[in-house]
């Protein structure tokens, strides 16, 4: 059986024009379109690079807040 790893989607769905990060989880859309299917490796490889992301992302925080979905 496959190793469980949850999404780290946290219900913040806006693309960064810039990065092409999510402003929320800080993955790419390949990424996010592919999550359910990539192997275990590739996304704790895609896991540890989220906070470097995240912080790159200018003025995330105050961003984030206005694409944050409803009942989140």
């Amino acid at each position: 059986m496959s190793e469980l790893i949850e999404s780290p989607c946290v219900k913040v769905c806006a693309i960064d024009p810039t990065t092409g990060w999510c402003l929320g989880c800080g993955r790419s859309m390949r990424e996010i379109a592919s999550w359910s299917t990539l192997p275990a490796d590739s996304r704790r490889a895609v896991l540890s690079q989220l906070a470097d992301r995240k912080a790159a992302i200018p003025d995330r925080d105050k961003r984030a807040r206005a694409y944050r979905l409803p009942g989140s």
